[in-house]
């Protein structure tokens, strides 16, 4: 029996997991962005993306943060090695800039940016 953390069926659990979670945290981490602009962006077409273009950076980083109290600070390049190994199942759509704090604030940037050009 494979008890290691570092084991393929612990980084596809993990994986899983984190797919599983993506959906509700997008949602709650878009919803005050979805309110707002309801309030101050006259376009509706851009209240979905503006929200989605929000709600991101956090999701990625509570989903890093999964990884990380799963793993631990020192093995959690192991399962984004992982994931990079498998570019078309368990890494589908994964790159490693995607979790850099550059991207986040970027995608934050870029839903300000929505709203402005909205409201």
């Amino acid at each position: 029996m494979n008890t290691s953390e570092l084991s393929h069926k612990n980084f596809k659990r993990i994986c899983i997991i984190n797919w599983l979670f993506t959906g509700p945290v997008c949602l709650v981490f878009g919803m005050p962005y979805y309110v707002m602009a309801q309030q101050f962006v006259g376009n509706p077409y851009l209240w979905y993306p503006g929200a989605l273009l929000f709600s991101m950076p956090f999701m990625i980083t509570v989903l890093h943060g999964h990884v990380t109290m799963a793993l631990g600070k020192a093995h959690r390049h192991h399962y984004y090695e992982w994931l990079m190994a498998h570019p078309y199942s368990y890494g589908l759509g994964f790159h490693p800039f995607l979790i850099s704090t550059r991207f986040r604030v970027a995608l934050l940037v870029m839903a300000g940016l929505v709203g402005a050009v909205g409201g």
